[in-house]
């Protein structure tokens, strides 16, 4: 706003205006060109400075690869040394060759070379091994193995999964699971663990006593191997090599997961279990370049330098890792940045008063009208600069801010108006929109019960006639059995009557979930019912739900008279009703199913009652109950069992009613007319 201000004095007086024009060519190299210049120069400073960690991470990074490299070629040379020493020699195809000596010759050398498992083995077999192994059929199939066997000596990185090392050693099978640690920024994955090792690998040619071609191997598993990644930021960032409040880190990755580091998740917690970032692991094992750039490690931004370790394969199969802790060097890089920018600033401290002194005269005008606009822009319309001399340039500009202001409360008025109006247009067509909306949902749901109804009877039908083919076969085969038994029979004539009587009731069953899922083909048309046999009927369907809840069932069947009913459709209703009284006694209770007759408006009929002791209803949850739709199981229900049911027995010219009170159970009362 100011240079704005500053630029209108240009077509106001000739004196004032070249005054003006004459400051700022002067102010020009402090205030234009000292700032591009220092820009600049801050610009390559930070470029070089930035090049220059970038070098000393390289420089880190070739010393963990040779330190890496000398260790395959250590355990290399270790391996051949021992397959070539005279001892082995004598132990594997002396006259006084035994495998208990060998055994221990193998075991003796493991331990003093480090190894974590060190055996001879053929193509086909281990011959010895420095410790009980208890797989006797190696995996041969290892390129460095093969080339062994064919008489030249390996080494290599493989990835060992946890079965192989498990027949290698069991404690090295457990040395390699490590919990998968949450890591921001890290690619999503849906494993919780890491139980794969990975091992250095070296196999030597050996010849055993009967002159077959071997091959011993030996090992050492990198993962959880803190001596060896200590060992690394003990040789890559000794004592003084990083400036005070810098920390150097190592790290060893299987894949994109830390199995050795000595970076900290907290105080004694190394983050074994972290995994890289998408972008590194992108980089380095996604298109095998060596990563060199700031990378976000764990929870903390470091100067890294990633590479990745290729197994025997030529497979990509893990990273190793080096870098610095990137906050002391930007906290430096900061510092002198703003030195640099508080030298700047004493420059122009100096300057920039002689400047604001004579520009106070068009500032504070226009300060006012931005004032004024701002409590426009506030809510407040009635502002004005109240400026009332026009002979210059900013009192023309302040009246005619003044006149716009007028000409916006005026527009303002107007839009209120049709904004109020527009709104009570759309409130009614909202909730027009709801009103059809509730309606669309509720037709919906109709439609998809229905559809998953028929679904499951479907299933029921199918399930019920697949259970009756094996009990007609026990039928068929328990008869066998009697002729073939004879008079022998007899003695176990107790056991084939409850085999009978129990066959007998898996086929009851099935033959009610039939009538119950398929009532077009079994029901029939509307008969007489005596009421206390169709509840019998639905005893056995809900069974299983009295049985976990454990309830108990009281039958009082009084009635005498019969009802006339779709046998199916009573069903229907009373399995409804069951089951909402048991979902009512979660903890156990009592379920009494009673009948008796019962004379209403002058019509002969009979009651049946499905009274339970569960938790009860309020009255809010009664006059709603037999809503469409409304339920109190949340996610379990649809809220169309009791609507369905009232429909039911309604349209036989009967009744459906509830009465029930928190904490004292409810009881459902059906009132159908007697069978004419």
């Amino acid at each position: 706003m100011r240079e704005a201000a500053a630029r209108s004095t240009g077509t106001g007086a000739g004196g004032r205006s070249v005054r003006f024009r004459l400051l700022a060519i002067a102010l020009l190299p402090t205030l234009v060109v000292l700032p591009l210049l220092l820009a600049v120069t801050v610009t390559r400073w930070n470029a070089k400075f930035d090049a220059m960690l970038i070098s000393k991470v390289n420089g880190d990074l070739t010393i963990a690869h040779q330190y890496l490299a000398r260790i395959l070629e250590n355990t290399g040379e270790q391996v051949q040394a021992l397959g070539a020493s005279v001892e082995f020699r004598d132990a594997i195809s002396g006259p006084a060759a035994s495998q208990a000596a060998i055994d221990r010759l193998l075991e003796e050398s493991r331990k003093a070379l480090v190894l974590d498992f060190l055996f001879v083995a053929t193509e086909t077999s281990i011959e010895a091994s420095a410790r009980k192994h208890p797989s006797s059929k190696p995996r041969t199939n290892w390129p460095i193995v093969i080339s062994a066997l064919a008489g030249k000596p390996a080494t290599a990185i493989d990835i060992f999964d946890n079965e192989e090392l498990e027949q290698i050693a069991p404690e090295l099978a457990e040395r390699t699971r490590i919990e998968l640690v949450p890591t921001p920024n890290a690619v999503p994955t849906d494993r919780t663990e890491e139980t794969r090792g990975m091992v250095v690998q070296s196999a030597s040619p050996v010849t055993l006593a009967d002159g077959r071609r071997a091959a011993l191997v030996g090992g050492t598993l990198l993962n959880q191997n803190l001596v060896f990644i200590d060992t690394i930021n003990d040789l890559v960032y000794r004592e003084a090599s990083l400036p005070e409040g810098s920390q150097g880190t190592a790290t060893l990755f299987l894949d994109d997961v830390r199995i050795s580091t000595n970076v900290r998740l907290f105080e004694g917690r190394r983050a074994l279990g972290t995994r890289v970032s998408a972008a590194v692991r992108s980089a380095v094992l996604g298109e095998g370049r060596t990563w060199l750039d700031s990378a976000f490690v764990v929870n903390d931004w470091y100067i890294s330098a990633y590479e990745p370790i290729v197994d025997s394969y030529g497979e990509r199969v893990g990273m190793l890792y080096v870098g610095f802790l990137q906050a002391p060097f930007t906290a430096a890089k900061y510092q002198t940045l703003a030195m640099i920018l508080f030298a700047f600033l004493t420059v122009a401290a100096a300057t920039i008063p002689i400047f604001l002194r004579w520009a106070r005269a068009i500032f504070q005008p226009l300060e006012q009208m931005t004032g004024t606009i701002a409590k426009v822009e506030s809510g407040d319309l009635g502002a004005r600069t109240g400026h009332k001399d026009g002979k210059d340039e900013i009192g023309r500009v302040a009246l005619h801010l003044d006149h716009l202001l007028d000409q916006l409360q005026e527009r303002d008025r107007e839009l209120r108006n049709w904004n109020e109006e527009l709104n009570a247009r759309v409130e009614e067509r909202t909730r027009e929109l709801q009103l059809a909306n509730r309606q669309l949902e509720a037709t919906t749901k109709q439609l998809i019960m229905s559809e998953k109804l028929a679904a499951i009877g479907e299933i029921t039908a199918g399930v019920a006639h697949e259970i009756n083919n094996p009990i007609a076969v026990m039928q068929g085969n328990l008869e066998v059995v009697r002729n073939l038994m004879g008079e022998k029979a007899e003695l176990a004539k107790t056991e084939f009557r409850l085999l009978d009587e129990q066959i007998y009731r898996i086929s009851q069953i099935v033959t009610k979930l039939l009538q119950f899922a398929k009532p077009e083909e079994y029901a029939g048309y509307i008969e007489r019912h005596a009421p206390g046999e169709v509840i019998a009927d639905c005893l056995p369907l809900v069974q299983h739900l009295l049985n976990k809840a454990a309830i108990e069932v009281v039958r009082e069947d009084r009635a005498t008279r019969l009802v006339l009913m779709n046998r199916t459709e009573l069903q229907q209703v009373l399995v409804n009703l069951i089951v909402n009284a048991i979902h009512a006694m979660p903890d156990g209770g009592r379920l009494t199913l009673r009948t008796f007759d019962e004379d209403l408006d002058g019509k002969q009929g009979l009651v049946v009652e499905v009274v339970d002791t569960g938790i009860g209803m309020s009255p809010e949850v009664m006059r709603k109950v037999f809503d469409p739709f409304f339920t109190t199981k949340r996610r379990e229900g649809t809220g169309l069992g009791l609507s369905i049911s009232q429909t039911l027995i309604t349209r036989q010219g009967g009744r459906i009613s509830a009465a029930s009170a928190p904490g004292k159970g409810t009881t459902f009362s059906i009132w159908l007319p007697e069978a004419a």
